[in-house]
């Protein structure tokens, strides 16, 4: 970096350093209007976005659901981010740290918020007792190896590669370090097991998937070459095949508000909708 920058003795939020997101940023939480959520027919209410930490969630519902767990149905709605939807009155509620996704499922005697994407993955996959493999530590482990590593990749290298104001050399060599470190952490474990815990495809698999997975397709950042993601062979058999499965297609159009419109599915309300209710059938007709 060029500029010499001398931290001042007590920091005060600047909102012209703030690059893409300076306009949702700010150093306090809670509400900043009131607005009540949306509520649909299904037991479970997801409100979100199709970043990798809503595409686990939604993973993870259409799996349930591949498997006839009827039980599993879900609304899933569209949360603007970058227009602030997540300071809503009632979204605070949902999730005090106005992040998605965020989960209220009303099948219980007090409907039950969840909030952070592990926290969800797990709560789904305890209560149908699916998707939690034979080997319940090595699963937390991967599980929470993820959330613990993905600010790295999304709020490190994300960031300061495709989002920040300026490209510095710094911060961009120091986060791509960490990023390659655990693409090989997860190359190694997947040389001699065919998902992360062995045998059994997990939500474990599903929350790294959503990104490491997508960042070894090229999908994340459009950084696949920066990081050479195609000599991760072991990464790229098990994101590859991942990807190949139906409800993981199915999950990575929910909430998804971006891309080709074919493939954005902004709010799910029954199965039928992917073939119904995508944004090139719809249009502006919701807006």
């Amino acid at each position: 970096m060029s500029d010499s920058y001398t931290p001042p003795k007590v920091w005060t939020p600047d909102a012209e350093s703030g690059g893409r997101f300076a306009s949702i940023n700010r150093p306090v939480s809670g509400a900043t209007h009131e607005k009540d959520l949306p509520v649909g027919k299904h037991p479970h209410q997801l409100y979100s976005l199709a970043t990798p930490n809503g595409v686990k969630v939604t993973v993870l519902f259409e799996e349930l659901l591949e498997l006839g767990i009827e039980e599993a149905e879900y609304d899933a709605w569209l949360i603007r981010i970058m227009e602030g939807e997540q300071f809503s009155s009632g979204f605070v509620a949902v999730n005090p740290n106005s992040k998605i996704p965020a989960l209220m499922d009303h099948s219980t005697e007090t409907p039950t918020r969840v909030f952070e994407s592990g926290a969800i993955l797990l709560y789904l996959a305890e209560k149908f007792d699916r998707f939690l493999g034979s080997d319940r530590p090595e699963m937390l482990s991967w599980l929470f190896w993820q959330m613990g590593s993905a600010p790295y990749l999304g709020g490190g290298f994300g960031h300061f590669y495709a989002y920040a104001p300026e490209k510095w050399e710094y911060p961009i060599n120091r986060f791509t370090m960490e990023v390659k470190r655990q693409l090989d952490v997860l190359d190694k474990r997947l040389a001699d097991n065919h998902f992360l815990t062995g045998a059994d495809y997990t939500i474990a698999d599903m929350a790294n998937w959503a990104w490491y997975g997508q960042l070894a397709l090229g999908r994340l950042y459009e950084a696949g070459d920066f990081l050479d993601v195609q000599s991760y062979a072991h990464v790229q058999r098990w994101a590859q095949e991942i990807d190949a499965r139906p409800a993981v297609s199915r999950g990575r159009m929910v909430n998804r508000s971006f891309g080709e419109p074919k493939f954005q599915l902004r709010e799910r309300h029954d199965a039928g909708d992917f073939e119904t209710r995508t944004w090139d059938k719809i249009g502006d007709d919701t807006e």
